[in-house]
């Protein structure tokens, strides 16, 4: 598995790539659910979360499994620790995982998770974002990822900026503050993501 470790500031962050097969079997699961609208009921996960989104709606266990999410997810959170925190992670428990179904206008506020470690990846995006409403701004964040950290400080950036692409894939920190900035036309931004515990002696870095 190939894995990179960030640290834009204290806590690491890390990217891996989700497999196209993996993609594809998520991708199929998820149109499913959004025709049959008994079931994207019953899996609605939109009270539970802070995204100001069309629709978000938990992944069932059985098929995290099955498409092989699952041990990817471990495989990922394993070698994250053991390349930042020379640890072995031998327990992995996922306590959710959905999907966030973002369209033109919406957004996700500034937020944090539970459990100890958390991710988001991407399955599906728009052509591009749109403009910014001023044409001369340097940068474009319309639809991006930002994790934030801490103060800005001198040689201490507090954010990251992530523009997604289809198939990378974020571990970081449940703490972690982080939002998503709306973006502008057509089409779908599709993420998904997980909360999980790890060993709680390497957690609980306190004793």
């Amino acid at each position: 598995m190939k894995i990179q470790i960030l640290r834009p500031f204290g806590p690491s962050i890390s990217k891996i790539e989700i497999p196209k097969e993996i993609i594809s079997t998520l991708n199929n699961y998820i149109d499913q659910i959004i025709i049959d609208k008994n079931k994207s009921s019953e899996l609605d996960h939109g009270a539970n979360l802070a995204g100001n989104v069309k629709q978000e709606f938990r992944i069932e266990e059985d098929l995290l499994k099955s498409s092989g999410f699952h041990d990817l997810l471990f495989k990922g959170v394993k070698k994250w620790i053991e390349v930042s925190e020379n640890k072995n992670v031998t327990k992995f428990n996922i306590l959710s995982s959905w999907v966030v179904r973002q369209f033109e206008n919406e957004y996700n506020p500034i937020h944090f998770h539970n459990g100890h470690v958390s991710g988001v990846g991407y399955l599906k995006l728009p052509e591009n974002f749109g403009e910014t409403v001023q044409s001369n701004k340097k940068s474009n964040l319309n639809g991006h990822l930002s994790l934030i950290h801490g103060n800005r400080m001198f040689n201490s950036s507090s954010m990251f900026n992530v523009k997604p692409k289809e198939g990378d894939f974020y571990f970081f920190p449940n703490y972690m503050m982080h939002t998503v900035f709306p973006f502008y036309g057509p089409g779908e931004r599709r993420s998904i993501s997980f909360n999980a515990n790890i060993d709680q002696e390497i957690y609980n870095v306190y004793g």
